[in-house]
């Protein structure tokens, strides 16, 4: 009777927790609400998992690829997952999680937060400090570009880490005095050129053989030493000559661009509820 009963009991603690898998993953992390409704960790992490995407091996790996690169620069570099974002925007959530959580290097709090909501599959990053300076409105662009894609197909450990390394990229360009930006983008890798070699042999070998046979064919004609072999003696005959002006040369100068219509870069900044200033920017995935 006492196995019957702790059976039924376990049983029932397991269908519970399948039931409500959110709250035993936030109380895995929060331990009371803040300001505005914001959860408030009772450790302070960078890959802070509660809408429970990873499993523990995949969230320990991140945990330690964000904790090395948010050191090493200096800049905080974060994820949350989470499964609804309440009555808030995925805008307000991520600025006061990381307002109210106390993430942010120096004064100025430097640093980078990546939100995951899987209610409405948003997405948003947040910058702060230099993380506004590092990561601009376009170098945003080009980093979700990237990432995106993987949260598209549930492949979220990978996303995540291609957000980091992207992060970490960015930062160390920043650092040089001209981040990414509008005009100046990490160039991508050119991996098309052997697969151009290989079509230029396929397509040398195919014209190859098939001027081959089509010489095989030229049976009537045979190669001569010289020119006026190839022409019916009397059949030229000129009745009309004059000069032809075959090249001419046009210097052009290029009109001086104004530079105020040429478009800026940079980043657009909001204030958040605690009056700070971020950057960023998200979408659906």
């Amino acid at each position: 009777m006492k196995k019957r009963l702790t059976a039924i009991i376990t049983a029932l603690l397991l269908c519970t927790m399948m039931a409500v898998p959110s709250v035993f993953a936030a109380e895995e992390y929060a331990t009371s609400i803040g300001q505005n409704d914001t959860i408030i960790l009772s450790e302070r992490s960078r890959m802070v998992d509660m809408a429970d995407l990873l499993s523990d091996s995949e969230e320990k790996e991140l945990q330690n690829q964000l904790d090395e690169i948010s050191e090493r620069q200096k800049v905080d570099v974060v994820v949350v997952t989470v499964d609804s974002l309440g009555s808030k925007s995925p805008m307000k959530y991520a600025d006061d999680f990381y307002d109210y959580n106390g993430y942010g290097f120096g004064d100025k709090k430097d640093g980078v937060l990546l939100l995951l909501s899987m209610e409405e599959r948003d997405w948003y990053i947040t910058t702060k400090g230099y993380g506004i300076t590092a990561i601009t409105d376009a170098g945003l662009d080009y980093i979700s570009d990237k990432f995106v894609s993987y949260l598209s197909d549930g492949e979220y450990a990978d996303g995540f880490e291609v957000y980091a390394e992207l992060c970490d990229e960015f930062i160390t360009q920043a650092k040089t005095g001209k981040p990414y930006d509008k005009k100046n983008m990490p160039k991508e890798p050119f991996k098309v050129f052997p697969k151009i070699i290989i079509a230029f042999g396929i397509g040398f070998a195919v014209a190859f053989v098939v001027t081959m046979i089509m010489k095989g064919q030229l049976k009537s004609v045979r190669r001569q030493a010289a020119a006026d072999s190839y022409v019916k003696q009397g059949s030229m005959v000129i009745t009309d000559s004059r000069d032809l002006y075959l090249y001419r040369t046009v210097s052009r100068t290029a009109r001086p661009k104004d530079s105020s219509s040429s478009g800026g870069g940079g980043s657009s900044t909001h204030s958040s509820s605690s009056g700070s200033s971020h950057g960023g920017g998200g979408g659906k995935f």
